[in-house]
């Protein structure tokens, strides 16, 4: 009799297991609601790449070394052409929109921004043998047009959801004196609580213009970004 009853009890909390194991299986948390687009305020800092070549080599038009210990901060390596970098100004702002087609939630998404920013200003004096005028870029803006793909894991409510990104575009350059064009990639993630977050991206842009002679200058922002998305 005991060993009948035994018998029993096993096979009910062997039935109880496996019918709470299906039902765990079965279930799964409600995720959050898919949000379409996020509107965004920049914070930069940007560096510059390459700078002896782009732009103060295009400048020039031919081959420039970095100096030590003088009082300018490159030469022509024919000793013709002194330069002097008078500024390189590396904190700015910007704002976009994100438009999300088909939504973010959780997962994989698309998105498209449109977004401006604040370029450097750029002043370079140059003396010497030759020297071409001296350079200024005031003013200038970059309106960005780029894709992008999102992996996001978003939470119900006000709960801590996180999302990152990669994507590029091209853009437009505006500025008080001369106008050009750019390309750029861009990668980065953040976080948000409910509609409200904050990432950080790097993105690497490659500027060109054409005025007073073709040559381009390489940025390197890392941007703050406040975002609210809905």
């Amino acid at each position: 009799m005991v060993h009948r009853i035994t018998r029993g009890a096993v096979l009910t909390l062997l039935v109880a297991f496996a019918a709470d194991a299906a039902w765990a299986q079965a279930y799964s948390a409600p995720k959050a609601r898919r949000k379409f687009i996020s509107v965004s305020y920049d914070w930069q800092f940007t560096q510059p790449l390459h700078f002896l070549e782009h732009p103060v080599q295009d400048l020039v038009g031919r081959p420039v070394a970095a100096s030590q210990f003088e009082a300018y901060d490159y030469r022509t390596r024919d000793g013709e052409i002194l330069i002097d970098v008078l500024e390189f100004s590396r904190r700015g702002q910007g704002a976009g929109v994100t438009l999300y087609p088909f939504g973010v939630s959780v997962g994989p998404a698309l998105a498209l921004r449109a977004s401006f920013e604040d370029l450097p200003t750029i002043r370079i004096a140059f003396t010497g043998n030759g020297a071409p005028p001296h350079y200024a870029l005031d003013g200038a803006r970059a309106y960005d047009l780029g894709a992008a793909l999102v992996v996001a894991d978003h939470s119900r409510g006000f709960g801590l959801g996180s999302h990152a990104f990669v994507g590029g575009g091209v853009g437009r350059i505006k500025s008080d004196v001369r106008d050009g064009d750019r390309l750029f990639g861009e990668m980065g993630g953040g976080l948000n609580s409910g509609p409200v977050g904050v990432e950080l991206s790097v993105k690497f842009a490659w500027n060109r213009l054409t005025d007073p002679v073709d040559h381009q200058f390489l940025t390197v922002p890392i941007t703050v970004r406040g975002t609210l998305t809905f």
